[in-house]
């Protein structure tokens, strides 16, 4: 190739950001796994390499410990445990991530929710040695509740029991067994050793009766939020931007953020809660015009016709509306230490729209060691359980299941402003 001649271009195909959940009972490696993941990837900046090296050898430990890599809060380095979600970034030139550790004690089943709401994988670490515990099917279940779609059984510590193919087998088959009764279909499995990186992001020599793809292989693999699915169109307005400057004296825009489905100039749109019918004018961003817009992407709409829409109001497509409801069923965890009980008036911000609201009714509490429902009563701090509520407005809701973007909501305790409860409307 002659030295004037350009270098050829190089295209690397995007395969989208993908976040994804980390979980497992006590100990069974959820942030050396993480650690393990950056380090072989490449994303370890040379200084904080060299920080969590000096830590290891404070710690009287041989090799660097990479769980310190998440493990940012000196009370968890100190008990050896994770408290609060650490979350950590990375690119592999193909994919960017978001990794969520979540940690795996009961009493931060709060915190495991609030990071698994909006991951597209969770990866559930079980102990080679120990076999599918209670913790293990309670993060399960989670997993599952929230509507996480893709989830990895990595079946670590590999090397603690010589990597033998038995206990993965026996392993396998007792989650299976387990999934099955939760209704989980999609599920693989994977051997590994994250403190020797077997199967991580590189293959190793050790676990060579297992033919399938590495954990990286896996999350490149997995695909893209919004793109399994058709989604149904629902734009929350949050700003209605009127300018009036001479240039543009009747300019009206309606800015937000695409929440799920796609829009384009056209489209006949139904705008809630008045009930009224346009069309899409103008897809704005910033100084240019779009032909469509996609989930995830904040714009500005302009519509053909003069509609009064504020805040809090919902553009949709005409043939794709959602429920409007005044009384709403959804699976709530409850963060607060004062438990919740029927009766108690609460405010729901719901996309961009807020009511009040009345527990009308606690139909049960779902016990998620025991995997049962147990009637009535109240919910306590981390609670999850199925709650009835009363609107004073009305909200434009999907079924969680259906649409994890408009089927979520938050409570908010009106003397405090504190976020009380999560909720997942069924």
């Amino acid at each position: 190739m002659s030295a004037r001649e350009p270098l050829p271009e190089v295209r690397l195909e995007d395969h989208g950001l993908l976040r994804f959940l980390t979980c497992g009972s006590v100990d069974d490696g959820k942030s050396t796994l993480i650690g393990r993941l950056l380090y072989d990837s490449k994303s370890i900046l040379a200084d904080t390499l060299a920080t969590i090296a000096r830590s290891s050898q404070r710690r009287g430990l041989e090799a660097v410990d990479l769980s310190l890599l998440t493990d940012g809060l000196l009370a968890e380095r100190e008990q050896g445990i994770t408290i609060d979600v650490a979350y950590r970034y990375f690119s592999t030139g193909t994919r960017k991530y978001i990794i969520a550790d979540a940690p795996g004690h009961e009493q931060y089943t709060r915190n495991m929710v609030t990071a698994a709401s909006t991951a597209d994988l969770a990866v559930i670490l079980v102990d080679a040695r120990k076999g599918v515990l209670t913790q293990t099917r309670r993060h399960s279940y989670i997993a599952h509740l929230v509507g996480i779609p893709h989830l990895v059984v990595a079946i670590n510590k590999m090397d603690l029991v010589d990597y033998s193919q038995e206990f993965f087998d026996r392993i396998r088959q007792d989650y299976l067994r387990f999934a099955a009764t939760l209704g989980i279909r999609d599920v693989r499995f994977i051997p590994l050793s994250a403190l020797n990186g077997d199967m991580v992001v590189e293959r190793g020599a050790r676990l060579g009766w297992y033919d399938g793809p590495t954990l990286m292989e896996m999350l490149e693999a997995v695909p893209a939020a919004h793109s399994e699915a058709k989604e149904p169109f629902r734009f929350p307005v949050q700003f209605v931007c009127r300018p009036r400057s001479a240039e543009h004296p009747d300019f009206r825009g309606y800015m937000g953020r695409v929440e799920s489905g796609e829009i384009g100039i056209g489209d006949e749109v139904l705008v809630l809660p008045a009930g009224l019918k346009s069309r899409i004018k103008d897809i704005r961003l910033l100084d240019r015009s779009l032909a469509r817009a996609e989930s995830e992407r904040s714009i500005t709409l302009l519509l053909e016709d003069e509609v009064d829409i504020s805040r809090g109001d919902m553009i949709v497509k005409a043939a794709e509306p959602p429920r409007i409801v005044r009384q709403v069923e959804a699976m709530v965890c409850w963060l607060a230490e004062t438990p919740l009980q029927p009766g108690r008036k609460l405010v729901v911000r719901h996309t961009t729209r807020e009511t009040k609201a009345l527990v009308a009714a606690i139909e049960y509490r779902q016990d998620i060691n025991a995997l049962k429902r147990v009637a009535g009563g109240k919910l306590a701090m981390n609670d999850i359980g199925s709650v009835t509520f009363k609107l004073a407005q009305p909200l434009f809701v999907d079924a969680y299941c259906d649409n994890r973007a408009s089927g979520a909501f938050i409570l908010i305790d009106e003397a405090t402003n504190n976020t009380v409860g999560a909720g997942m409307i069924i």
